[in-house]
């Protein structure tokens, strides 16, 4: 039995109409694969009724009393309510189809509730199933703890859902779909001529999504590369190939592709710059710091440290809270907000000199300040204030000529 994994978000799913192009899609499946497991998210988004925000708002979340393990309780209602939906419209189309929920489909995770995470996959009911059905609806993003609790896994956790199937089951693929064309060279709402990427190594795409890129979650690409699961990122509504995310040595030996040393820029904007200079705090530790922020569950990034200085971000929404932390502790911090985060991804970079002095040199033609800078073997990250941050990822994108299409030998 040879089985492919589809995965639908919420914008694919948020009405009849848009829904046709799942059973297509499904249908089209069928005819080449054995089985087929779909997993779906809730339908449509806010003030879609059964979108997940749509629900948060019923118990007047975020000032809500109830516990995380009863908003997991209400969460979990939009993703079932999807499955039996799709699965209902399946059947009406002819296709033999079954609904699940995450628990149903063996999904186990911690205990973490509205943050969960998948700790194992028992495949076995969801197998059998098949054996009598053709299609297997699978309600994403949930699943159950070992005693029993309904969980969610967080946002974009049918992505995580979809990539955890697959491997369970043996699946050859999992297809994600989405309201977009697939994997692109850059945000195209800010730069207009920014194309699809045909491939993108596993690795390119997690530093892509890590930084920005909301396409595929991050967590679904590294289950994937653990088990050299092919992912195909693809639009739902249109017949586009899409994007094909595998491992550098498969992609070389099926297309043969001429490495770009940079595939994509992506972005975050929302951020904060703190330093915390030895000049102003005498007294000052490293160690208490980052403790004290870590107990407090603040999760930093961008890390400089120097003799004298550190310097890191943290999104905009929660510096009130650092800075409450900072005041307890005494400590002097200069803020600057309003900042944004800009990475140039690509595997072609490792081990190519003068790429870090082209992002430095492209930035500085635009008169764009650096305030940091970073580089790891596949990503050179700037930090820059948020109203150049269209400039600059333009400018990038202009330097590296991703526009253009990587050439295919034959």
């Amino acid at each position: 039995m040879q089985i492919v994994v589809q995965k639908f978000g919420g914008t694919s799913l948020q009405s009849k109409k848009i829904r046709k192009h799942v059973i297509y899609h499904v249908k089209n499946a069928l005819e080449t694969q054995n089985k087929v497991i779909v997993v779906v998210s809730a339908l449509g988004k806010q003030p879609t009724p059964y979108a997940t925000d749509s629900l948060l708002g019923l118990v007047n979340y975020p000032h809500t009393k109830s516990s995380d393990r009863e908003l997991d309780l209400l969460l979990s209602c939009g993703e079932i309510i999807s499955a039996v939906v799709v699965a209902n419209e399946l059947k009406e189309a002819g296709v033999n189809a079954a609904a699940f929920t995450g628990a149903q489909a063996g999904i186990i995770t911690s205990d973490t509730h509205t943050n969960a995470k998948i700790k194992s996959v028992n495949p076995k009911r969801i197998l059998q199933a098949l054996d009598t059905h053709d299609c297997i609806v699978v309600a994403g993003f949930q699943g159950e703890t070992e005693s029993g609790d309904i969980t969610t896994i967080g946002r974009g956790g049918s992505d995580t859902t979809a990539a955890a199937l697959a491997v369970a089951t043996g699946a050859v693929k999992a297809e994600i779909f989405t309201d977009v064309d697939g994997i692109m060279t850059a945000d195209p709402k800010i730069v207009s001529s920014a194309r699809v990427l045909p491939n993108c190594t596993y690795t390119e795409t997690c530093n892509l999504a890590y930084q920005g890129a909301k396409v595929i979650h991050p967590q679904a690409v590294e289950i994937a590369m653990q088990a050299k699961l092919p992912l195909h990122v693809r639009s739902t509504s249109k017949r586009f190939k899409g994007t094909l995310i595998s491992s550098k040595r498969a992609l070389q030996k099926s297309a043969k592709i001429e490495d770009k040393p940079i595939t994509g820029i992506a972005h975050l904007a929302g951020i904060a710059q703190v330093k915390i200079s030895k000049r102003a705090n005498p007294t000052y530790s490293m160690t208490e710091i980052f403790k004290a922020l870590a107990a407090h569950g603040i999760s930093i990034d961008f890390v400089n440290l120097s003799p004298n200085q550190i310097a890191f971000t943290l999104p905009v929404s929660i510096l009130s809270h650092a800075k409450q932390i900072f005041k307890k502790l005494n400590i002097h911090a200069e803020v600057t907000e309003d900042c944004a985060k800009v990475a140039a991804v690509g595997a072609g970079m490792s081990g190519m000199p003068g790429i870090l002095a082209k992002v430095v040199s492209a930035l500085a033609r635009k008169d764009i300040q650096i305030l940091q800078a970073a580089d790891s073997h596949t990503t050179i990250w700037v930090l820059v204030h948020e109203n150049n941050l269209a400039t600059a990822v333009n400018a990038l994108h202009d330097t590296f000529s991703l526009s253009e299409e990587i050439p295919i030998y034959r």
